[in-house]
């Protein structure tokens, strides 16, 4: 069966939250998934800015997400790392377009990985995601 590919672009909270919401519900069907994280999703990755709500003029979701019991980004990410069907790819083109150097990057990821290898890689898969 094909991976579920989900391709992260935005680093927007939201966005991000919901790219890793989706991996983890296709790992929890035991689907095999790949995250492609590209610019200001990936600077969000590498700055390790995944466990705090910053939703923009939302102060009122922010302080509530935690009660709600809704998971972090961190934790949706965890869940996809600990299943062992997940697998985080970093875009070289994004990475030099930020002036992030491959050691900011590479313990954050599994694969870094550029633009015609990630077609090649992708092609043909139905199950694509975008935020």
């Amino acid at each position: 069966m094909q991976p579920v590919c989900v391709f992260l672009q935005r680093g927007e909270y939201q966005a991000v939250h919901q790219g890793l919401s989706i991996a983890a519900a296709a790992v929890s069907m035991g689907r095999r998934v790949e995250l492609y994280f590209f610019w200001f999703a990936l600077e969000r990755l590498v700055k390790d800015r995944l466990d705090e709500p910053d939703l923009e003029g939302r102060d009122d979701v922010n302080a509530t997400m935690e009660l709600r019991q809704v998971p972090t980004c961190r934790q949706l990410l965890d869940v996809v790392r600990d299943s062992g069907l997940g697998t985080v790819l970093a875009c070289t083109g994004s990475m030099a377009s930020l002036g992030l150097n491959p050691p900011d990057v590479e313990p954050k990821v599994d694969v870094l990985i550029g633009w015609t290898s990630i077609l090649s890689r992708t092609q043909g898969v139905t199950d694509r995601f975008f935020t």
